[in-house]
């Protein structure tokens, strides 16, 4: 917008707003007044005639740091005393003596706290004051107040948000707003500008993001990113269950500000710094749905008769640069949230469906890992690159499978080839001690509203394989690259995807609920574990108790991180790995391209380990937390579509043993409830935990993992998350 002239004659300093010390007598004398205890909204109509907002909330927060008042849940005030903030920070820093430590907040329904510190062996107790504006799962930096057995400390500062969106009530008022959260994550309500009100109105039930924790942490401001006109329905469970887990479904006004600048067009200078890959035949395979095309495979035959094949990544570290708000909110979110009926981003779409997306028959910047083989597929030279490519084509998994199966269709010779050379690369992962753990997902068949009305198994075929194949060549190829090997320098940071050899006792008590279902499996040779492992899932597959056998094994084995020291990939045999081909939905993927450039620009030094791990953490918890929501919603989905199913019989596996009860996953649909312990029969059970199961005192009737059931649906619950059954006999 073109600023405004100023007019010389009228012009007038705009009243300066009080300082926060001084409107603090004002502030307390009506909280006084007020008895022992007020609340923030009783406060403010009174104070709001004389102070602006922001002065109120700054001179809380001076009287709360102070210690002269305490804010506490749900905005309720306290009176102390009026002891100086000199004082109180004073004695707080005499008890201390030690340094500043780090770790996960736990809080407490009573308001105090616990981390859990690295290398200390008791969770250091937070009381209530000292909490500040930490919410539950925060990442906190406390200072030790009292050592010894029972260690205490105080929040001195928030590393990382666990979450900043939150489902809850809005309440309107004449000059101001007020947000009160549904989770006691949030121990006050939020302040929100009538600016920022996004069209709600008061009483209305929104979803709100903190813009600010202000400088004393205790009253944020907020906004409202979308008024929730229905307050149940699949749409605002599927939102809570991403907001929930730590995931923002909007970005912030900074990002769509910064992805103004962006175009399609590519500069000239850009294109002559890459390897041009336009007239070389390449294409696309993704699913159906995806409009995220972060990946696409180049091939020809070159003039020595040898094949080319090259491994072309969208570059998105040529749009998202480092330090920038499209960085700073990737980083935080680090990876994309794929639930049965949406998709929560890493990158805003006009990114990660547009401008970094391969479409067909547009130029496109990408990095690139490009192999050459021989007539045996063995790969005689490779090179890491920034390429430019047009796509030819777009294939769907299926179109690519029906050319694999027919023979016939667009580019069948090259599929083909492709094909064969996946096949020998997979051959030889498998005889270099890869184990084959994929299992099929679980899917939905859903209509317009987002109901499901059927559930199936998304079964891998050939040209998943392929791309797949190929995906896990770049990586390994690249993180070769990164690690430096034979250059005769020591290896700069880099980010590796690792994964730790399985421990012992969970492969013996797999192994233990493997043979109830009559596979024999031995791990006294660790060289045998893959192959043991290989033979096994080979033998159940298409049986009624393979997806529950696959997740079990997938249980039994260490899961994968990424972090900056190195110990290989137990999992796919590999001592170099990375992830490098999924940029638009992974953080990780992004930082190994920035890591690349470094390299191929010879930009020695310029990468901080330290910095470096510390992302590589937080992919790694955003990653678990992301499978959490996942999971969750396919749990969510799993019971809105038995909802009309009560009463009916299925055939299912026992799943899962605990105290009270059993879980069981249904052959048919895959989907899985509980069978509580009272239903099991007229009598006691004891529970083996050793073993995993439950046994009546009386019968001796036995309910172990992998045993066969049938049951009855006794009801399927979407607001407790839960399907109860019972046994069908």
């Amino acid at each position: 917008m073109p600023k405004k002239k100023k007019d010389k004659k009228h012009t007038h300093k705009p009243k300066a707003p009080k300082a926060p010390t001084a409107a603090k007598p004002l502030v307390l004398s009506t909280i006084k007044a007020m008895g022992k205890e007020a609340s923030l909204r009783n406060i403010f109509p009174p104070l709001i005639k004389k102070l602006s907002q922001a002065d109120i909330v700054l001179a809380l927060n001076e009287l709360d740091r102070a210690g002269i008042i305490q804010i506490g849940q749900k905005g309720v005030i306290k009176v102390l005393g009026d002891v100086p903030a000199h004082k109180v920070r004073s004695t707080a820093r005499s008890r201390s003596g030690g340094k500043a430590l780090s770790g996960t907040i736990d809080i407490t329904r009573s308001g105090s706290a616990f981390v859990k510190v690295e290398g200390l062996e008791k969770d250091v107790f937070i009381p209530p004051r000292a909490v500040h504006s930490a919410m539950q799962g925060d990442e906190v930096k406390i200072q030790l107040t009292q050592a010894g057995r029972r260690p205490e400390g105080e929040v001195i500062g928030i590393l990382r948000r666990a979450q900043d969106s939150f489902t809850g009530r809005i309440e309107v008022l004449e000059k101001f707003a007020f947000f009160i959260a549904d989770e006691r994550k949030l121990n006050s309500d939020v302040f929100v500008p009538l600016t920022a009100l996004n069209g709600a109105k008061n009483d209305d039930r929104v979803i709100a993001r903190i813009t600010d924790w202000n400088t004393g942490n205790k009253n944020p401001i907020g906004e409202v990113v979308e008024v929730l006109h229905k307050e149940k329905g699949n749409d605002y469970d599927m939102k809570l269950i991403l907001i929930q887990n730590g995931f923002s479904i909007d970005f912030p006004h900074e990002v769509y500000r910064e992805l103004e600048k962006y175009t399609e067009q590519i500069p000239p200078a850009e294109v002559k710094k890459r390897l041009d890959f336009r007239k070389v035949l390449t294409f696309t395979i993704d699913p159906e749905d995806a409009k995220d095309f972060d990946d696409a495979i180049s091939f020809r035959q070159l003039a020595n008769g040898h094949f080319e094949v090259g491994v072309h990544i969208a570059d998105v570290s040529y749009f998202v640069t480092e330090n920038s708000a499209l960085d700073k909110e990737a980083e935080k979110r680090a990876t994309s949230v794929y639930l049965p009926d949406r998709v929560c981003p890493m990158l805003p779409e006009k990114l990660s469906n547009l401008l970094c997306s391969l479409r067909p028959h547009e130029d496109k910047l990408t990095y690139a890992a490009i192999f050459e083989m021989d007539a045996q597929f063995n790969v005689t030279h490779q090179t890491i690159a920034r390429t430019i490519i047009n796509s030819d084509r777009r294939f769907t998994y299926e179109q690519a499978q029906e050319v694999l199966e027919t023979g016939k269709g667009d580019y069948v010779k090259e599929l083909q080839t492709l094909n064969r050379m996946a096949k020998n690369l997979r051959e030889k992962r498998f005889k270099n001690g890869a184990i084959a753990f994929e299992k099929d997902e679980v899917k939905f068949k859903l209509d317009e509203s987002g109901k499901p009305l059927g559930v199936f198994l998304k079964v891998r075929k050939e040209a998943h394989l392929l791309v797949e194949d190929f995906m896990l060549m770049a990586n390994e190829a690249v993180a070769k690259f990164g690690a430096r090997l034979n250059k005769g320098k020591p290896p700069l940071p880099f980010v590796y995807r690792i994964h730790d050899r399985p421990d012992p006792e969970r492969l013996a008590q797999f192994s233990a609920v493997a043979a109830r279902f009559g596979y024999s499996l031995h791990f006294d040779n660790e060289t045998d574990i893959a192959a043991t492992f290989n033979g096994m899932l080979k033998k159940v597959e298409g049986k009624p108790e393979q997806h529950v056998i696959e997740t079990l094994a997938i249980r039994s084995m260490s899961k994968a991180s990424y972090t900056t020291n190195n110990i290989g990939h137990y999992g796919l045999a590999m001592e170099y790995y990375t992830h490098f081909t999924s940029p638009i939905r992974r953080y990780p993927d992004v930082m190994v391209h920035r890591l690349l450039t470094h390299i191929l620009d010879h930009s020695d030094g310029m990468v901080v380990k330290e910095e470096l791990e510390a992302r590589c953490k937080n992919s790694s918890m955003m990653e678990r937390k992301a499978m959490d929501a996942e999971r969750e919603a396919v749990k969510y989905k799993q019971i809105e579509y038995l909802q009309d199913k009560v009463g009916e019989e299925y055939e299912g596996i026992i799943s899962g043993v605990i105290m009270k009860g059993v879980f069981v996953e249904l052959i048919e649909n895959k989907c899985e409830g509980m069978v509580s312990v009272e239903l099991l029969g007229d009598e006691d059970f004891a529970f083996d935990e050793k073993m995993i199961r439950l046994t009546g005192m009386r019968s001796k009737r036995r309910f172990e993992l992998g045993g066969k059931i049938k049951v009855k649906i006794l009801s399927a619950d979407l607001a407790l998350r839960r399907i109860d059954m019972a046994l069908a006999e």
